[in-house]
């Protein structure tokens, strides 16, 4: 298995992984990352100034992904943890932890002083992981991410 950049052929298999994930963690599709438009066009999205989404990719099969990108509508230096999903069969061998350090090393190198993220509360594995790394719980959300169904907001300073 290896992580790399996301490339255009894998717009498809990324979007579904992360659908297959909200689906089997029973995630609202209203107000999470399952209605957003730019999930079919990963590539597109994460190809602007300032963002990075890495996939999992194994034998040519996408297990998972995550990506930065600078916190919609939000004028500080604070980028996002986004679309952070990996499938059940890739799970607990160590590759969230990659993709993640993946993602706030790209941060640091464009710049940013901190980043947000947004998760479910029954998230708890992905929660114990990104306080390991430095997040922190705040009280209430940053930027206007459209996430209206995610209660739970954390932020790491760089």
């Amino acid at each position: 298995m290896k992580i790399r950049e996301i490339q255009i052929q894998d717009n498809q298999q990324i979007a579904a992984v992360i659908r297959n994930v909200l689906i089997e963690l029973n995630v609202p599709k209203v107000g999470t990352a399952y209605a957003d438009p730019q999930l079919d066009f990963m590539f597109e999205t994460y190809s602007e100034v300032k963002s990075a989404y890495f996939v999992i990719e194994n034998d040519g099969k996408i297990l998972g992904g995550a990506g930065v990108k600078q916190l919609e509508n939000e004028d500080t230096n604070t980028c996002e943890l986004q679309k952070m999903y990996v499938l059940s069969e890739a799970r607990n061998l160590g590759l969230g932890a990659k993709l993640m350090q993946n993602c706030l090393q790209k941060a640091i190198e464009f710049g940013f002083e901190s980043c947000y993220l947004e998760t479910m509360p029954y998230m708890e594995a992905a929660q114990e992981l990104y306080r390991k790394v430095g997040f922190d719980y705040i009280c209430s959300p940053l930027g206007n991410t459209g996430h209206t169904s995610c209660p739970i907001w954390m932020l790491k300073k760089f």
